[in-house]
């Protein structure tokens, strides 16, 4: 059983989606404290002028060290929904499959939303789905692991069945594989090999939303995602 845990985030970038694909669970880790300036409300979009911030404005003011993802508001005073689907619009009208995809999109942008994590959660449901990613999920908030760092994370991987813990590149920082070892697991590191594919556009930009792919590549995106590679490491 491979584990993979990540905090959620808006309009993912392809690693993230390559490593929940090569789960067999992913647990969103939202009950932790919200991380200013991170890929949890905001990534990049290709424009014609180069790579574009599409940032979700939440209240945070005075809060930080005591809220947890699952708790941040969106601030909605701020227009951003206008601008999200209007930068998308003229950024990807012309790729070859934007138009598949363009009424979730204009839906979600109509929406009225309140809290981050719902917002990242409907949008990367449908992205995965979209790919053809069928991974069971679970947030971290309905499950009973506690600790922090390494502790949660081992304590996360025992909750959900995990054999195998599937971390992101940075775990080599924080995790000691002996510790899984001898709770029965062992750990495996990500480090994706990002792929190239067409874009609408002159020569390519890597690291941009996943939604770059999908409006560029359609149904082959799943195969473009992983062809690539994730190269894996112990």
């Amino acid at each position: 059983m491979i584990v993979s845990i990540h905090q959620p985030a808006y309009l993912p970038w392809l690693g993230y989606c390559a490593r929940i694909a090569r789960s067999h669970r992913h647990i969103v880790l939202d009950h932790v404290q919200f991380e200013k300036n991170s890929y949890i409300n905001r990534n990049r979009v290709r424009t014609a002028s180069g790579p574009c911030w599409l940032t979700v404005p939440v209240k945070t003011s005075g809060r930080f060290g005591e809220l947890p993802i699952n708790k941040v508001e969106i601030d909605n005073t701020r227009d951003w929904r206008r601008k999200h689907w209007q930068t998308l619009t003229q950024a990807y009208s012309q790729a070859p499959h934007f138009a598949d995809h363009a009424d979730f999109f204009e839906n979600v942008y109509r929406r009225d939303w309140t809290h981050l994590a719902l917002l990242c959660e409907t949008t990367t449901a449908y992205l995965l789905a979209a790919l053809g990613i069928d991974t069971q999920r679970k947030a971290s908030s309905a499950m009973n692991a506690s600790g922090v760092k390494e502790e949660l994370v081992l304590n996360l991987c025992r909750e959900a069945g995990a054999t195998t813990y599937f971390s992101g590149s940075l775990g080599r920082d924080y995790l000691c594989c002996k510790t899984f070892a001898d709770s029965g697991m062992r750990v495996e590191f990500q480090d994706y090999r990002h792929p190239k594919y067409p874009q609408v556009g002159e020569g390519f930009i890597a690291n941009l939303s996943v939604v770059d792919l999908l409006f560029n590549c359609g149904p082959a995106s799943l195969d473009v995602l992983m062809i690539a590679g994730t190269a894996v490491s112990r």
